[in-house]
């Protein structure tokens, strides 16, 4: 079973990125996503109605993280810390040494390789740090970035799920796509 200590916070930094712990400091922007239509385009979650929804949502990814329960990184440009973004693990299965992966990130950052180089850094500490066997995601199928960047991560479709998730009078599909844990660490 996975042992998991995220005290002290783990920052994690790539050539043009710095993802760190996400603080109450972080509302306005964590509201700027949540509460962005493009944005949660594909979450399937109710839209942020004020900054009090992000104070709330920080502090159960604080809990998350107290509890060794989850843990999430505010993405930040390496030369200035403000938040665009976010990524993280927000569910572990302990017992089977996987995580769900999970991540959004402001519009006009979109489509400059920030999600990937931010996914490929919590992927390589996933496997090297955290000792994750698979980690998962489940998307709308309809989000065809998010699939991009998960294929291009190396994720492979495990299961497509009819109409098992119901939303605002809806129901959905489900895609549920996975990475094992490479045999050699060079593909990460």
């Amino acid at each position: 079973m996975l042992n998991l200590n995220f005290n002290p916070f783990p920052i994690l930094t790539t050539q043009r990125l710095v993802l760190r712990q996400i603080t109450i400091k972080d509302a306005a922007a964590l509201y700027a996503l949540r509460s962005n239509e493009k944005v949660m385009q594909y979450i399937d979650k109710p839209l942020a109605k004020s900054l009090a929804d992000a104070v709330e949502l920080i502090e159960k990814t604080m809990d998350a993280l107290t509890y060794n329960d989850g843990i999430t990184w505010a993405i930040c440009l390496a030369d200035d810390l403000t938040m665009i973004g976010t990524i993280g693990y927000w569910k572990f299965r302990k017992e089977h040494y996987r995580a769900e992966i999970g991540y959004l990130l402001l519009p006009e950052y979109q489509g400059k390789g920030i999600m990937f180089e931010a996914m490929q850094t919590i992927i390589r500490f996933g496997f090297q740090q955290l000792h994750l066997h698979s980690i998962e995601a489940i998307v709308n199928p309809d989000n065809v970035a998010s699939i991009g960047i998960l294929e291009k991560n190396g994720f492979v479709r495990e299961a497509y799920y009819k109409e098992d998730y119901y939303f605002e009078g809806k129901f959905l599909d489900s895609a549920v796509y996975s990475l094992l844990e490479p045999k050699f660490i060079s593909l990460i």
